[in-house]
């Protein structure tokens, strides 16, 4: 993972304004994966949440129409000023509860100590370096409250015949051009978090469509 080129900030951001919507074609695969977290997150008890890699607004769409309280708070982030208009436009509904904001691709935050009771990042490490990835996973851990979750949701290699040929497949594609599978590559996330800092509460790997997913939820220590 250290070694692996992945697409710069800048490459990625013109990727992901390029595609725009087309973002959601990949519900095929995400989506069994993103019910999971929604399962496990606890976001019916979540007055703050903080998503990292927003994109188009459909995972917080869901959660807060039909999981979160009806005052909760949500912030999005995204690199893409494509998908930050989508997502605007998609949770205008909630009004004031939401915000959402373009950024530079930095993974430190202005935010207090201990503010969030959700950090959410889906299909977001899988495009980062290890060094970024770690430097998000420390981040989360500083801005969730004791007992706030952090919510993951990404690409990871396969447990069965199948998802073992396609994350081999996509995996191969990602080291001769990232571009060509928007700079998303399969990795297992579970060795990001250090043990002494975070306790585990939910792990497990969904595939849809051949695609294998790693759900991770896990509460800082």
């Amino acid at each position: 993972m250290a070694s692996r080129r992945v697409l710069s900030r800048s490459e990625a951001r013109a990727f992901y304004d390029r595609i725009g919507a087309w973002q959601d074609t990949q519900s095929f695969y995400e989506a069994p994966a993103l019910n999971a977290l929604i399962a496990h997150g606890g976001f019916e008890e979540a007055g703050a949440i903080f998503e990292v890699g927003c994109g188009t607004g459909r995972f917080a769409e869901q959660i807060l129409r039909d999981h979160c309280p009806s005052d909760a708070r949500y912030d999005g982030v995204d690199l893409s000023g494509t998908m930050v208009g989508i997502a605007r436009e998609r949770l205008a509904s909630f009004g004031g509860r939401v915000a959402v904001r373009q950024t530079d691709g930095t993974l430190t935050f202005d935010r207090p100590y201990g503010s969030q009771d959700r950090v959410v990042a889906t299909y977001v490490l899988d495009l980062l370096t290890y060094n970024d990835a770690r430097t998000l996973i420390g981040e989360a851990h500083r801005l969730l409250s004791a007992d706030g979750r952090l919510c993951l949701a990404g690409l990871t290699w396969g447990d069965d015949p199948l998802s073992r040929l396609v994350s081999r497949g996509w995996d191969a594609l990602h080291a001769l051009r990232p571009a060509w599978v928007g700079g998303c590559r399969p990795l297992r996330m579970r060795p990001l978090l250090r043990d002494a800092h975070w306790r585990e509460t939910h792990h497990s790997v969904v595939t849809a469509w051949g695609v294998p997913s790693e759900v991770l939820v896990a509460t800082p220590v």
